[in-house]
């Protein structure tokens, strides 16, 4: 399949005059999603299509060869032209299977967010998917009367699900559903929820406002993972070590497949003094097997409450968890990531842990994700620097 990602982007916005290529946070707004969108490698190609040769000129200073600029008609860029007639103008020139329609105006979206939602879409067969945040809000309509809850049995929020809100962050349409419908959703529909910081869309100054103290807060908080400070990596090992699958010989005993290069990046890493562990919840022959070969001395099996285990660890190391870093796939996992302070996790991680880890390696478990980490650790132990 090809996936192709398209952001239009048109010269004359009213609400802010030229929000595509003002700057917020330190960069121009068109350049925080389409990044991410490169950086996710969900995409073959990454398309940029408008009306100013200023706007072209600024994405291609930003991203060179990374993004193919194409024109776009003036009929597709005038106030009332919907988004869907810039997406029919770019199919009628340029073939995929998937199109993912990205937004600028949604700049805190991230690359696990692509990664996630492309996992979905495949997973579930879907023909399109549309991106939301949780709203637990109670709405009224003008005539005085509730939409969404019954005020005689006003639920807690607590035990409120409350209801999906789409936040135009992107959008993935199967290029059928596009050519039948003329519209970015059809067929079997898949909602992909997102964070709630991403529930605030740029429309005015008051949200433009909002999203670049957000934006701030993100490249802090992305300042501070500093992997210098990381003395010990915990790791799980279904998903992470291995690509989750199982393989059976023909006594019946259960396989799992290494990569020889994780094997070698947690090799180097204790070489150079990083306290190593692996752990998982299973008991395995051949994991136990492949751990000896490697003479980890520290891998722990049957570990049912993986926090629990975490935080002794911890002590007995007598490292804070905020040094410690922890890569793991999958939902067994969440807790140990939401209390390290080096959340790691493969490509191929559920939804909820992607969104969790701070970094989300470009390979999946079993297929490199581990020695990623590991060089991504010792590189910066050897320069010293911050990861931007």
């Amino acid at each position: 399949m090809r996936w192709v990602a398209f952001m239009p982007l048109r010269a004359h916005s009213k609400s802010i005059i030229d929000k595509n290529i003002r700057v917020i946070a330190g960069r121009t707004l068109f350049a925080w999603s389409l990044e991410q969108a490169i950086i996710s490698k969900c995409f073959d190609q990454v398309f940029v299509a408008t009306d100013s040769p200023k706007i072209g000129s600024k994405v291609r200073e930003e991203f060179s060869s990374m993004v193919t600029v194409l024109d776009r008609s003036a009929e597709t860029c005038t106030d009332t032209a919907s988004t869907e007639s810039a997406m029919l103008e770019f199919q009628q020139k340029n073939s995929f299977d998937v199109v993912c329609l990205i937004q600028a105006t949604s700049p805190l979206t991230l690359a696990a967010d692509f990664i996630a939602a492309k996992q979905m879409f495949l997973e579930n067969n879907l023909d399109s998917l549309l991106t939301a945040v949780r709203s637990k809000r109670f709405f009224w309509n003008g005539e005085g009367a509730p939409v969404n809850y019954d005020p005689l049995k006003r639920p807690r929020r607590q035990d409120y699900e409350g209801y999906l809100m789409e936040n135009g962050a992107f959008y993935m349409t199967g290029s059928k559903i596009l050519e039948d419908y003329g519209n970015r959703l059809g067929g079997r529909i898949g909602i992909y929820e997102m964070t709630p910081e991403n529930a605030v869309e740029i429309d005015d100054e008051i949200d433009w406002v909002i999203v670049e103290q957000l934006l701030l807060r993100q490249k802090k908080l992305k300042n501070r993972f500093d992997v210098t400070r990381l003395k010990a990596l915990v790791l799980d090992v279904d998903g992470t070590l291995t690509d989750g699958g199982m393989y059976y010989s023909p006594e019946g005993e259960a396989l799992k497949k290494f990569q020889t290069r994780d094997a070698h990046g947690m090799q180097r890493l204790q070489e150079h003094g990083i306290k190593l562990c692996v752990i998982s919840a299973e008991d395995s022959p051949a994991v136990a097997a492949r751990m000896k070969k490697l003479r980890i001395e520290a891998y722990y099996p049957g570990i049912k409450d993986k926090l629990k285990f975490l935080t002794e660890q911890a002590k007995y190391w007598q490292i804070p968890l905020t040094d410690i870093g922890y890569m793991g796939d999958d939902l067994c996992d969440l807790e140990c990531l939401k209390n390290v302070g080096f959340p790691f996790c493969p490509a191929d991680s559920v939804p909820e842990i992607l969104q969790q880890a701070h970094y989300v390696s470009t390979h999946s478990g079993g297929n490199g994700a581990v020695r990623e980490v590991c060089d991504l650790i010792l590189a910066q132990n050897q320069k010293d620097v911050l990861i931007d």
